[in-house]
């Protein structure tokens, strides 16, 4: 009787062991919630993106516990209203777009600043006799709108010039047929298609913003303010995956437009190699300027916030500028909660 005893004991001891064994990684597994988001850049597919598109292809979203659904921006999309109508859990967009928006009510927040430096520039032929920004007066300047007005605006105020503004479309082709003494351009985009178009680097006069004191960062990422509220977990890690897969594009070049090269032609949008690999190593310099390390990647400086915030309202596109500790809301220590 009392063998029968212990083997019923010993028996129990290995179930209770078992069940151990069986639970415990199921219980552990279960508090790494996995969180289901989606995303969507500002435009279609292209190398400006390389780092979502590297995050997901990579895995990296979900080694933080992220399924990414990335969604086709484009000319027809306006992430702002599709983080509004729910559509979109995250996007990207300039800084002063969402400053603009903020102020008019949309409780927008800015969880990452990619982009730290301005990549819209002018250029001008140097025949022209352009080499200053003074040379700029009397000239046909070429400008987008909305946004796109606002740093030319501010240089034409700071240097007192009259010019004769002519609204350009996306080509570049006024500029290259000299219907328009100078152009708006994208440092990463249409600046390369000036050069593609057999026109040299030392027969152009390229203003850059920075190097006038109105450098203002574009590409950020944003979400609403009730969804970092609701779940700060997963803003912060896809802030934090979304970095990563930046460094990670710059560190493993070749790969990332492999990346980048597939999503544009998913997408139906015309592939160039050559052209996304200048795209991707302007990115760089943008996000990385010398001087910069991996570390401060997704900081919002408030200088440069208040910056873009005092142009805005000295246009009067704002009535007001939003508070800085409101509008930027990462994981970093400046952040509030």
């Amino acid at each position: 009787m009392q063998k029968i005893i212990l083997n019923g004991y010993t028996a129990l001891f290995f179930c209770l062991v078992t069940l151990i064994f069986i639970f415990v990684p199921i219980a552990a597994y279960a508090t790494n919630k996995i969180y289901n988001t989606s995303f969507i850049p500002q435009w279609s597919p292209q190398a400006q993106f390389a780092g979502y598109y590297v995050a997901y292809e990579k895995g990296i979203y979900k080694k933080y516990g992220i399924n990414v659904n990335i969604l086709t921006g484009g000319p027809y999309t306006v992430p702002f209203k599709m983080l509004e109508e729910k559509r979109a859990d995250f996007c990207t967009a300039w800084l002063s777009t969402a400053i603009q928006k903020r102020s008019q009510g949309l409780r927008l927040v800015n969880i990452a600043q990619i982009v730290k430096r301005s990549a819209l520039m002018l250029v001008a032929k140097k025949e022209k006799g352009i080499t200053r920004p003074e040379d700029l007066n009397g000239k046909r300047i070429g400008l987008w709108r909305d946004e796109f007005r606002l740093q030319p605006m501010a240089l034409f105020k700071k240097f007192k010039l009259n010019v004769t503004i002519v609204l350009q479309a996306q080509s570049i082709n006024l500029f290259l047929r000299d219907g328009v003494d100078v152009a708006s351009a994208m440092w990463y985009n249409e600046y390369h298609t000036i050069l593609s178009s057999g026109i040299n680097i030392d027969e152009l006069t390229s203003f850059f913003f920075h190097e006038y004191g109105l450098n203002f960062p574009e590409d950020g990422i944003y979400t609403l303010e009730e969804t970092f509220k609701k779940n700060k977990d997963l803003v912060c890690n896809f802030a934090k995956a979304s970095i990563e897969g930046w460094l990670y594009a710059f560190t493993h070049e070749e790969e990332a437009l492999d990346i980048v090269l597939k999503y544009m032609k998913a997408a139906n949008v015309p592939a160039n190699r050559v052209h996304q690999k200048w795209m991707l190593m302007r990115m760089k310099d943008l996000i990385l300027p010398e001087g910069t390390t991996d570390t401060s990647t997704g900081i919002l400086n408030k200088e440069d916030f208040l910056r873009v915030a005092r142009e805005l309202k000295d246009n009067g596109l704002i009535q007001t500028i939003p508070d800085f500790d409101l509008f930027y809301r990462t994981c970093g220590q400046s952040a509030k909660n």
